[in-house]
């Protein structure tokens, strides 16, 4: 498959995007969770992440099946290899090691990167537009 110019121009935008996209997900799950009894915190370290799929490392991952009664178990997020489990600050009698101050605080600056990056593609996408309508 031959990459153009525009693929290669939205490709960072798009692997940014999805990377956000899939970060957001980890920190509602984490907030959802917040009063689970030994609910681990999980984040991705988005310039791996990014990084992984700009090499070309993400990849859709699927589960071997042995047997043709096997449940499908889904498509995992080719995000999936990038997550980690948060560093623990403070303990929590139950073992749930989320901490709501700093999954509000990333969620919100997530949020606002993954607005960021919208704002990158839009005008992008729009100067694109303007450059084949002046010819």
């Amino acid at each position: 498959m031959t990459t153009t110019a525009i693929d290669r121009h939205l490709g960072f935008q798009q692997a940014a995007l999805n990377a956000r996209a899939y970060r957001q997900e980890l920190l509602a799950a984490n907030i959802a969770n917040a009063d689970t009894p030994h609910y681990k915190a999980r984040d991705i370290d988005f310039k791996e992440a990014l990084m992984g799929a700009l090499d070309g490392k993400v990849k859709p991952l699927a589960l071997n099946t042995t047997s043709a009664r096997h449940i499908d178990a889904g498509e995992k997020s080719p995000m999936s290899p990038f997550v980690k489990y948060r560093q623990e600050t403070q303990s929590a009698v139950d073992g749930n090691t989320v901490d709501m101050d700093i999954e509000r605080s990333a969620f919100a600056e997530n949020a606002v990167q993954y607005e960021a990056s919208l704002s990158f593609i839009n005008g992008l996408l729009r100067s694109m537009q303007q450059a084949v309508s002046n010819q």
